[in-house]
């Protein structure tokens, strides 16, 4: 699970820096960074904090930051046939 990227993604998408996003979160700016740089895994009630601000649910965030590791081997191929619907739907109505 990439969490870090993901965060990092949804925020440049939403035009806000580091900054901006961790004030509105109640968190440092070096905590969002080693964050958003997979250094620290953050407690569920940070990324809920970090999921309210970027407008987006969290179980959104987990799906987009799911990589191939995440998925058992014997249901990688059926994941990859599904996610590139899913990803669509998920850009279209959060538009990230």
């Amino acid at each position: 699970m990439n969490l870090g990227t993901a965060i990092k993604n949804i925020r440049k998408q939403r035009n806000l820096t580091q900054q901006e996003l961790a004030l509105s979160c109640g968190i440092s700016q070096t905590y969002l960074s080693q964050i958003e740089s997979n250094r620290k895994e953050p407690a569920i009630a940070t990324l809920k904090s970090i999921c309210e601000q970027l407008q987006i649910p969290l179980p959104i965030l987990f799906f987009l930051s799911m990589n191939e590791d995440d998925i058992e081997p014997e249901k990688r191929k059926a994941f990859e046939m599904i996610r590139p619907s899913i990803s669509s739907l998920v850009h279209e109505f959060f538009s990230v």
